[in-house]
Order: C-alpha cells, then sequence, then structure tokens
C-alpha cells in the first residue's frame, strides 16, 4: 500500500471545499449570464398594480453630442431653435462607463402606479399644496404670433396637479404621471423601497431611486456603445412608430396641428401615449420603452450646464444637495431636435413640477441626494 504524502492527504481533506467553490462560482457565473440577458422583476404595489423593471448590465457608452448631431438638431429636420445654449448643455462626446447592473422601469411610472402611492401613504404632492403651482398648456393658445409677439402655450396654474394635468381629455392609468416634482419623485421611491422591504422582497444593499445622470443615458442608448441621436440610430423616419413626439396630431376640437408638428407622421396622441403603447418597436436594446420623446425623465443628479457626469453630481463637491436636477429625453410636444439621447435640461427648482415631465424609476445600490430650495 502506498502512503500518501502530508501534501496529498491535505489536498484530498480539501476536495469538498474545492468542489463546493467551484459549484458556487459556476451558479454565479451562470445568474449573472442569466441576469445579463435582460431578466425583469414585477413590483407589487397592491390592489392588482405592479411595476415591471428591467436589468441593464453594466457597461460603457458615449455621453454628449457631436458638432454634426448639433447641427442637425437646430436644422430643418431636427426643428430646434438654433442659437440657443441649450446643445452646448450636451458637452463634446466623451467614453462615460457604468460600473455597476442596475434595473430600470420598463417604463415611466404610470399615472396608476402613482395614484396607489398616494392612495397608501396619503402624500400630498408639491403642486396640492398651499400655494403650489403647475405648468400647464393654456387651452386657449393657438399660435405663437411671432413677429408680433410671443404667446407661449405654457402657463402657471394652482388649480392643477397629477389628477388633472389640463389637457382637457380624460386621463387614463396607462399615461405616465406628470406634474410631479422632484420632491414628489423621490418619495414615491421611499415609499417602494420601504414597501418591498417590509414584504421581504429588497435586499438591504438595494433601495427604489432616481436612476443617476449617467445610468439614464447609458440605459436609454440600449447598449450602444456609438453617439447616435436616438437610441435606434440617426435617421429620423425610422423613429416612426417608436415614440410620442410632436408630430401631424390634431389638438382636441381643434383642426390645425401643433405648430411644432416637425415630424411628418402622426404617432397617433395630440398629448399623452400610454405607456409601451408602441410594443417592441418602441423599445431600445435593453428593452426599455419610450427612452426617447414620451415625457421629461428626472435623475438624481444636481444639472452641470457644461454637461453630464460618470458620478452623481451635486450643488456642492462634498454635499449631497440637488436645486436644479436635470431632465432627460424630451416630451410630447418637442421637435425631434430636443427628443434624442443627448438632450439634456436643467430644472427651476426641487419643486417645480409641469404637465411635460414624469420620472422612471431605478432599483440599485444607494446614491443619496438631498433636495435643496433655491436661493431667491
Amino acid at each position: 500500500m502506498i502512503s500518501k504524502s502530508p501534501v496529498q492527504r491535505r489536498f484530498v481533506l480539501q476536495l469538498p471545499l474545492i468542489a463546493a467553490c467551484f459549484f458556487a462560482f459556476l451558479a454565479n457565473l451562470i445568474a449573472a449570464e442569466e441576469t445579463a440577458k435582460g431578466a425583469t422583476k414585477q413590483f407589487d404595489l397592491g390592489k392588482r398594480v405592479d411595476l415591471e423593471v428591467v436589468y441593464i448590465p453594466p457597461g460603457k457608452f458615449m455621453m454628449g453630442s457631436t458638432p454634426e448631431e448639433k447641427a442637425w438638431a437646430t436644422g430643418i429636420e431636427g426643428g430646434a431653435k438654433p442659437g440657443t445654449v441649450r446643445e452646448k448643455y450636451e458637452g463634446d462626446p466623451r467614453p462615460v462607463r457604468v460600473e455597476q447592473g442596475f434595473w430600470m422601469g420598463r417604463t415611466e411610472v404610470t399615472l396608476g402606479q402613482f395614484r396607489r402611492f398616494v392612495e397608501e401613504s396619503g402624500y400630498v404632492t408639491d403642486a396640492e399644496k398651499p400655494g403650489g403651482m403647475t405648468q400647464c398648456l393654456d387651452l386657449e393658445w393657438d399660435r405663437y404670433y411671432y413677429g408680433v409677439e410671443v404667446k407661449n402655450p405654457w402657463k402657471s396654474m394652482d388649480d392643477k396637479s397629477w389628477r388633472d394635468p389640463g389637457f382637457g381629455i380624460p386621463m387614463k392609468d396607462s399615461y405616465p404621471v406628470v406634474c410631479v416634482s422632484y420632491q414628489d419623485m423621490k418619495a414615491f421611491c421611499v415609499w417602494l423601497t420601504e414597501r418591498q422591504r417590509k414584504a421581504g422582497r429588497l435586499a438591504e444593499n438595494m433601495e427604489v431611486r432616481l436612476p443617476t445622470e449617467a445610468e439614464w443615458a447609458y440605459a436609454c442608448r440600449g447598449g450602444s456603445e456609438e453617439s447616435h441621436y436616438f437610441w435606434w440610430g440617426n435617421d429620423l423616419m425610422e423613429g416612426k412608430g417608436r415614440l410620442n413626439i410632436s408630430a401631424v396630431d390634431f389638438l382636441p376640437g381643434r383642426d390645425t396641428v401643433w405648430p411644432l408638428a416637425n415630424a411628418p407622421w402622426s404617432d397617433g396622441f395630440a398629448f399623452l401615449s400610454p405607456v409601451d403603447h408602441y410594443g417592441e418597436r418602441g423599445r431600445n436594446g435593453f428593452g426599455l420603452a419610450d427612452m426617447c420623446g414620451g415625457v421629461w425623465e428626472f435623475v438624481l443628479d444636481h444639472f452641470d450646464p457644461t454637461g453630464g457626469h460618470e458620478d452623481v453630481y451635486y450643488l456642492e463637491k462634498e454635499s449631497l444637495s440637488v436645486s436644479s436636477p436635470v431632465c432627460r429625453g424630451g416630451n410630447y410636444f418637442d421637435v425631434p431636435g430636443n427628443a434624442r439621447s443627448a438632450v439634456r435640461l436643467g430644472i427651476a427648482s426641487v419643486s417645480y413640477s409641469d404637465s411635460r415631465d414624469g420620472f422612471r424609476i431605478c432599483l440599485g445600490t444607494p446614491r443619496k441626494s438631498e433636495p435643496t430650495p433655491r436661493e431667491p
């Protein structure tokens, strides 16, 4: 009988541990691979209302836009107003990497989902509080009157809110919620985080929150590492049947189209479209719907007019304060040049709300921010 050396005996004794480690590694590898293919989760909001999130794997993309893209946006096809600083906010193309995977709402948060939050929590939005206002369409507006005066279609109203954004049409639970502020959005995320934790469906190292600007910009491009105008590419005509935008549609009770109706087709809606209305054609490479057009989507960061950041950007470097949030993606009233993947604007304040603004949730590792009122 040949006796084993001490080294051989030690190896044999450790075989079960080595095997366990190997199979654990293999299981994690398989799980990671499955997650990377676009797994989904359903959040139960109660009363048969749910919210779906889609996994977005780590990766890199180009943030910003090229001079050619900016020129197109302000040209005939793009329709954006030339001679403003708006396109400068996008910054030049630069590589950005998102190091951690995260989950993002398949769609914007809907009216029905936000209603569940209010029903269960008793929350009162900024627009509904005493002295609250929200920006809505002036239904008496017919045109801009350029050359005589400039009459804008939007005005502040104290009797409108997410319950009635002033469109003059019945609201559906499948529409994206609008007329909610950055503070309202964060309150929804806190509520959903706590609800999932109480139900034992959320790990302690994860939270529901607004996406960071880098996460949103990366998710919008759908996995492409190139700097395209839209998530599907540069061709506007390829956008037909993909997005809710200012197109050849009629306002209720009118026989003239929107003055900004640059998209040469009908998207089927004068205002909002139901979320995910365009189905697979309206979803990008990550399976996210309505990432361009629809409603402006708020992100966690404070607005930097020189461009977006890889890490969360705050009002002050050493603080968590945000007084002017960033919104991305354009809206149903925008021309194509203002509904591109790179488009970004700063919002007036953390309590500001508008019938063109909404949000989409993110499920990921904690990223904090402190809503801070702007100085008078």
